[in-house]
């Protein structure tokens, strides 16, 4: 596995009728996203708290090949798609990340 130096979190919440169809369009973009040069993980998961919440997790080989996602047509389609259905801010968090050791 190709070790990340790069991490993004997207925090994000759509009304409850809308989660489906806005998980439904990310795993859509997931094949291409995972394509990418430089992409190790492009992961969503739903809040367990609640009925509303999405967060989507990136790994990176460095925040060049995230910024080329950024201007990626498959980050444009999603962002036309979900911003509409967003219910409040999204919370974007990124990391430069060292790997300290892999267990098996």
């Amino acid at each position: 596995m190709t070790t990340p130096s790069f991490i993004a979190i997207l925090d994000f919440s759509t009304a409850a009728a809308d989660r489906p169809t806005a998980i439904a369009q990310l795993e859509r973009e997931q094949p291409t996203i995972s394509v990418m040069p430089g992409c190790v993980a492009f992961r969503v998961f739903c809040d367990r708290e609640n009925d509303t919440g999405i967060t989507v997790l990136h790994e990176w080989i460095d925040q060049a090949s995230f910024a080329d996602y950024l201007a990626s047509d498959a980050f444009a389609r999603s962002g036309e798609f979900l911003r509409p259905r967003m219910t409040e801010t999204p919370s974007s968090r990124r990391f430069r990340v060292e790997l300290v050791e892999t267990v098996a």
